[in-house]
């Protein structure tokens, strides 16, 4: 398809066979988690600062009354913006306009770059406002309104990303789209000016075939998003291998990662690779790992001061990122980086892991518990400005020695990496080359750039921080509290086992309404009915909260939220979840979603929070229920395996063997937690672990995990019950004997 505005009646009219041709041809599913990097020299798309488009004050329009920062950036555009609501639709429909549907996030710098560019505008505005209804989305607040929209566009053109922008009929079906457009056209591109008179011409004099286009997309829509049934397949190893085939032959052995750039850190691809290296003993799958995760921990995609990753990197080798922050990311990459430490035990890996809960806990924290969603790339209007340094920047605060030591370390040069002779900080050469270099004991070394880093990360926060979307999302939350539990655990912090707790409560007293969970929670309000991810991703918090701890209540609560998401999500008739809940009105499409992309999918998730329960509480309706959501997507996730690592994830549990440990005694005193210490020092993946204490914690577990009651602890000793498929091996006191149990796996290669 082409973007001249001229070409849009033709399109029109030949979408019932160009149509199929462009949904049949369009890119896998990876692509649309992955919008196009931007440009680099942000400033050759920004609006002139000597013309502003109005002189006088701005009455504010609805949006001004939301509360998602998204919504609130445009509540002074000239835009007679809707939210995504009924008033809208009924507007539309009432008056028989199209609707101009604009889909973002707060942090998304190319919707800044529409926002200033277009919006602000107001020959665009009134354009806009004299033939659509104009409704604005926060991506992150509507994910079921962004996958079916961003389905179609990506249909139509083959790519998707953010901005979206999608015209609609007033009964909500998408018949033209693309992403960012600028006010007026550039090279090949159209702008605003053009295309909305264009589509608003189309509308006008050629309705009837627009329909008929829409209701082809839709149908289309309709049969890659909510496949009918089909017979549930059987699950084999073979799709594993295949998957390790994908990865190893897509992997860069240089820089790590896959494919070339734009690059992002999907760690559950990484995660997937360590569960086949357990299962295989595959030497090539671990390096695959440990290749990537010392190229993040060095890049400057890993904010060196401050802790955290950015969202992706523009180039191969992780140098220059986006530099958005997403709270997704840190609970991602922290899970995984835990997971290499326990396999390596190396020291570099578990620092990074804590670097990201240093970030978190100081900067993304909510007063009272819960994880704000990101931080922007922008500050003063400019991309990166807030974390990239000159080599005087440095002397001036670290002084002449110091600072040419950090500037040598880090990479920082007269000549610059990044815009405007600046450079992004990463580690140009290993700790142990700059000692041959000095001289020094490299102890000593790593003191004195510790120190310099603390007085640079000091000096940094004078400058003006980019924005940081302050949003509670249940879904991310859920991902972050599994991390903080996991790292808790692993890393023996008492921290972020605290952090975890405050962060479950909070959603549980806040996030949830009449047993069900809501999607978010900003400035005392929660709004949004829970979408399969809330339920998915908080339900394995809550799990990973409780194999942290021992505390029967967080099983309890996942117990209960796993019911609830089987009854709002499950599809009886097909078998999988819908990503929107059943008892809310449909949007045009029920769909369903196992792609694991930026975010692993509900569905995915899911899979494995089923399984696990089941394995552990032995209650053979949620295995079945995991089992059976793996058999439905069976035939599409044979087709391209890696682009569903977080589903083979609970393939691979489901595989087995499974082996569940019973851990008898009293979590404070030193026999237990030694015995905790040697289960969270190892990756033990397609293992459950209940802790069993006597009185009334104990009787709290009981009623959850039956089996449990005839476990005790021998002779007064903390006890160890090792079982598999729920036959257990002798019982063990002391924790070498756990050990040996622990350590012994079977391997196998795939075929």
């Amino acid at each position: 398809m082409r973007w001249r505005v001229g070409m849009f009646g033709l399109w029109v009219g030949c979408l019932g066979v160009a149509g199929v041709l462009l949904f049949r041809a369009a890119h896998p599913p990876a692509r649309l988690a992955r919008p196009p990097a931007p440009t680099r020299h942000v400033t050759t798309m920004s609006a002139p600062a000597s013309a502003p488009h109005a002189a006088e004050p701005r009455r504010a329009n609805r949006l001004i009354h939301e509360k998602s920062p998204y919504l609130q950036q445009h509540a002074s555009n000239p835009v007679d913006w809707y939210p995504w609501g009924q008033d809208a639709f009924d507007k539309a429909t009432r008056e028989q306009k199209p609707i101009f549907l604009s889909i973002g996030y707060s942090t998304c710098h190319w919707c800044h770059v529409m926002e200033r560019e277009s919006f602000e505008d107001p020959a665009i505005a009134a354009l806009m406002n004299a033939s659509f209804v104009s409704i604005k989305v926060d991506r992150e607040e509507h994910p079921d309104v962004d996958q079916v929209y961003m389905r179609a566009v990506t249909a139509m053109t083959g790519q998707g990303g953010w901005p979206l922008t999608v015209f609609l009929t007033p009964d909500l079906k998408p018949f033209f789209g693309g992403t960012y457009f600028p006010p007026h056209r550039r090279s090949s591109m159209p702008g605003l000016d053009e295309l909305l008179p264009e589509v608003a011409t189309a509308w006008q004099t050629k309705r009837q075939e627009v329909a008929q286009s829409a209701d082809q997309l839709v149908a289309l829509l309709r049969q890659e998003l909510a496949p009918s049934a089909r017979q549930p397949e059987a699950l084999t190893d073979a799709v594993l291998q295949t998957a390790f085939d994908e990865a190893a032959s897509a992997f860069d052995p240089i820089h790590g990662g896959f494919g070339g750039a734009p690059k992002f850190p999907r760690s559950h691809e990484l995660s997937l690779l360590l569960h086949v290296w357990a299962r295989t003993g595959t030497a090539q799958a671990l390096e695959m790992v440990t290749t990537t995760l010392e190229q993040l921990a060095r890049g400057g995609i890993h904010d060196q001061l401050g802790g955290g990753f950015h969202r992706y990197s523009t180039d191969q080798q992780w140098l220059v990122p986006h530099f958005e922050k997403m709270l997704y990311d840190q609970a991602l990459l922290a899970r995984t980086f835990l997971e290499a430490y326990q396999v390596t035990h190396r020291q570099e890996f578990n620092e990074a892991a804590r670097d990201i809960f240093e970030y978190v806990l100081r900067d993304m924290t909510d007063p009272q518990g819960g994880f704000y969603a990101a931080e922007d790339a922008d500050s003063e209007g400019q991309e990166g400005k807030f974390y990239v340094w000159r080599p005087d920047e440095m002397l001036a605060v670290l002084g002449q020695e110091d600072g040419e030591l950090v500037n040598r370390f880090y990479g920082v040069t007269t000549e610059g990496n990044f815009e405007q002779q600046t450079s992004i900080l990463h580690i140009e050469q290993p700790l142990e080359h700059l000692v041959k270099g000095t001289g020094e004991d490299p102890s000593a070394l790593a003191r004195r750039l510790a120190s310099a880093r603390q007085r640079l990360l000091t000096a940094r926060s004078t400058r003006i921080r980019p924005h940081r979307d302050d949003k509670v999302l249940t879904s991310w939350n859920g991902l972050m509290i599994a991390a903080f539990a996991y790292g808790g655990s692993v890393l023996d912090e008492p921290r972020y086992l605290e952090a975890a707790r405050r962060a479950a409560q909070f959603l549980l007293q806040h996030a949830r309404r009449n047993g069900q969970l809501l999607r978010r929670y900003r400035e005392g309000e929660a709004r949004y009915p829970g979408t399969l991810e809330d339920y998915a991703f908080f339900t394995d918090g809550l799990l990973e909260l409780y194999t942290a701890t021992g505390e029967a209540m967080w099983l309890a609560e996942a117990k209960s939220l796993a019911k609830e998401m089987v009854a709002q999500f499950w599809d009886a008739t097909g078998g999988g979840l819908f990503l929107r809940s059943r008892t809310q009105e449909p949007l045009i499409i029920s769909s369903k979603e196992i792609y694991d992309g930026a975010t692993p999918s509900g569905n995915s998730v899911a899979a494995l929070v089923f399984l696990k329960l089941g394995r552990l509480t032995a209650d053979q309706t949620f295995e079945s229920y995991g089992r059976r959501l793996l058999e439905t997507f069976a035939g599409q996730v044979q087709r391209s395996p890696f682009a569903y690592p977080q589903l083979l994830i609970a393939w691979d549990f489901a595989l087995g063997p499974t082996k569940e440990i019973v851990i008898t005694g009293d979590p404070a005193l030193p026999d237990t937690a030694q015995m905790l210490h040697a289960f969270h020092q190892r990756f033990l993946p397609r293992t459950v672990l209940a802790v069993h204490q006597s009185g009334e914690a104990g009787a709290a577990v009981e009623a959850l995990i039956p089996y449990v009651k005839t476990q005790r602890p021998l002779n007064g000793k903390a006890t160890a019950y090792v079982c598999e498929n729920y036959i257990c091996s002798l019982p063990v006191t002391t924790v070498p004997q756990f050990e040996s149990l622990l350590d012994t796996r079977t391997t196998r290669a795939l075929r």
